[in-house]
């Protein structure tokens, strides 16, 4: 009597049973060298990232620390301990420029803080045209700094500038923008608003457009107007963004440099445009003062810091 035939189904289920020839464990060496492989080319990129980020960020702050406490002379660099904060300290211009940038900082929050929330309220109660308007409001963001500011620069002439001429087509006195001490910031925070408002606008809308409908329609119900619905929905829905918003426009307009530098050649009229960034230019690269700029430049990392470290807390709040 024969014995029985196997199915194929059957042979092939016997060949996978049977034990390697060698008796060995099997091979995992291609999915292990597949996995190294993986995690080098990973930790290479994360490797490049960190080296560009401690070159450029971390060893510029480590370096303007220290010299900070030093000063250089002929090329010999010695320690001055807080010889250069007492110089930074004893300059009448000191003064001058954190009161303009506080100036310029508070000008800034009433005008490119709340300018940007009531461009992104009014595009958001639009039923059309929404994606041209953001792109309207988001183009200025996208032109060179420099191409912004002289296009101001222009606006701003007492001679052939649009705006006295606006002024005087209405029978208003023509104005001296930039050249007069009493306008020139503000000439400047109006530069910068049109500058920036692009992107907070845009953040603004996005978290407009988070908020259930639900809210405005049970406001509507009991009465309420526009007005009303922003105070008592569009605000308090919005108060975390807004809180967040308010700590980047404070850290970046401490750090304003470009606007003033190129509208009123940084000092401006009587020294009103100098700001803390201007002056720490000038103590580097128009005194050759590396450690007084430096100090100052410090005195400014120390302030932003707290700032930042606000930023951060809110940032955790609002992932929670």
């Amino acid at each position: 009597m024969s014995a029985p035939s196997l199915t194929p189904s059957k042979a092939a289920r016997a060949r996978h049973a049977q034990p390697p020839v060698d008796g060995g464990p099997p091979r995992r060496g291609g999915a292990f060298g597949r996995s190294l492989k993986r995690n080098l080319t990973a930790h290479g990129f994360l490797i490049g990232a960190v080296l560009c980020f401690a070159f450029f960020s971390w060893y510029p702050m480590v370096r303007e620390f220290f010299l900070a406490f030093q000063k250089t002379d002929q090329g010999e660099v010695s320690w001055v301990g807080l010889d250069n904060l007492e110089t930074v300290f004893n300059d009448p211009a000191f003064w001058q420029a954190w009161r303009n940038t506080a100036l310029f900082t508070a000008l800034a929050l009433v005008l490119g803080f709340a300018v940007p929330f009531v461009v992104a309220i009014v595009i958001n109660e639009l039923r059309h045209g929404k994606g041209y308007l953001r792109l309207l409001v988001y183009l200025p963001v996208m032109l060179p700094p420099v191409a912004s500011v002289l296009l101001f620069k222009y606006l701003y002439d007492p001679g052939y500038g649009l705006l006295n001429e606006v002024f005087g087509f209405f029978g208003l006195p023509e104005q001296q923008w930039l050249q007069d001490p009493d306008l020139s910031m503000l000439s400047v925070v109006i530069a910068s608003t049109w500058m920036n408002m692009g992107g907070a606008a845009l953040i603004y809308l996005a978290a407009l457009q988070g908020i259930p409908g639900e809210l405005y329609e049970a406001a509507e119900l009991d009465g309420a107007g526009v007005l009303r619905k922003i105070w008592h929905v569009t605000i308090p829905q919005t108060r975390l963004i807004l809180s967040l918003m308010l700590l980047m426009q404070i850290i970046a307009t401490m750090q304003v440099f470009v606007e003033p530098f190129l509208l009123t050649g940084g000092a401006g009229p009587e020294g009103s445009t100098t700001t803390v960034v201007y002056l720490i230019y000038q103590y580097a690269f128009n005194f050759n003062n590396y450690g007084a700029a430096a100090a100052l430049g410090l005195l400014l990392l120390v302030l932003l810091a707290g700032f930042s470290a606000a930023y951060v807390k809110l940032s955790r709040a609002e992932d929670e």
